[in-house]
């Protein structure tokens, strides 16, 4: 008898201890580029989305989801997330070299950062103790590997993202993916990662370029403006679109066997969400997160689209 009671005291006691851990009062911000297109729309949702469900988990803690237009407001809003008392700051930075200071701050005052998707030049942990991404150079990689070996003496033509780091582990990612076979690249121009601004770049392409086979574009909005771009051309002699994101729209066309769209490349936003996740853990799990989390750049093929689509998803 005297064994059960202690046993049972031990077992409240624990559970008290979990209830206590679950009302610690923990604080985390959250810092994200506005949803000024497909990609960032899906990481606006998976942050709110994510957002409710870890408060439902655990009742003490707050989050605070802040979006941004540029990096000076991003900036502010950090700064803003700071005065508010934040024990926690996970970041996506719409552009991460002007932001490097702001998040150094917050990191320099004791603070836990989780850094998502856009790194810094120098990222260390003097500017973040979690870095969690997709794989940009895979992305490229990837892309360039499919269209060497599906049409190995293509001429291709490039639409890249902005002029930022990861645009360029992406285009370094493509030049290995294509290296040592004859796959030929006829122009690069910058499209944004925006529908608009590709649109406008394939128009030029299509004009300069009689022929062109393929078109390697690092965002499914920016292939949503491309594909719009050849059909009013009626240009037949492009054979498919490869582009990156993992987009609805564009898993659609793979699992329904679309021409132009044969493959995408994974690269899901809801890595936001995985970041807010870890950072939680940090403080209520006490489970080691510090480091590198890298997700994969899976190939979406017919095969395996059905894995990938997301039918309720904004992006």
């Amino acid at each position: 008898m005297r064994k059960r009671l202690l046993g049972m005291a031990v077992a409240m006691v624990a559970l008290a201890g979990a209830g206590h851990a679950e009302d610690k009062k923990v604080t985390i911000g959250v810092s994200i580029p506005a949803a000024d297109h497909g990609w960032t729309s899906g990481v606006v949702f998976h942050a709110e989305r994510v957002a409710k469900l870890l408060m439902q988990e655990h009742p003490g803690l707050n989050v605070i989801v802040k979006t941004s237009p540029d990096a000076a407001t991003q900036a502010n809003a950090v700064q803003d997330l700071e005065t508010q008392g934040i024990d926690a700051l996970v970041i996506l930075p719409s552009d991460p070299d002007p932001l490097v200071n702001a998040i150094k701050e917050v990191k320099g005052n004791g603070k836990f950062v989780a850094l998502v998707d856009r790194a810094p030049s120098v990222n260390d942990d003097t500017v973040r103790d979690l870095y969690v991404a997709g794989n940009n150079p895979a992305l490229g990689e990837v892309a360039g590997k499919y269209i060497a070996e599906k049409t190995p003496e293509a001429e291709v033509v490039i639409i890249r993202g902005l002029p930022i780091p990861i645009d360029q582990q992406r285009q370094d990612g493509f030049d290995k993916g294509i290296a040592g076979s004859k796959v030929k690249v006829l122009d690069r121009q910058f499209g944004n990662w925006n529908r608009d601004d590709a649109f406008k770049v394939m128009q030029d392409y299509l004009t300069k370029y009689p022929k062109i086979d393929v078109v390697w574009c690092q965002d499914d909005d920016m292939a949503v403006g491309v594909l719009q771009a050849i059909e009013q051309a009626k240009r037949t002699d492009i054979q498919y679109v490869v582009a990156g994101a993992g987009s609805k729209d564009m898993i659609k066309k793979v699992m329904d066997g679309d021409k132009m769209i044969p493959v995408d490349v994974l690269y899901p936003p809801s890595m936001v969400a995985t970041a807010m996740e870890l950072t939680a853990a940090n403080f209520y799990d006490q489970v080691p997160v510090r480091g590198t989390y890298i997700l994969d750049a899976t190939l979406v093929t017919k095969d395996n689209a059905k894995d990938f689509y997301f039918p309720d998803s904004p992006f």
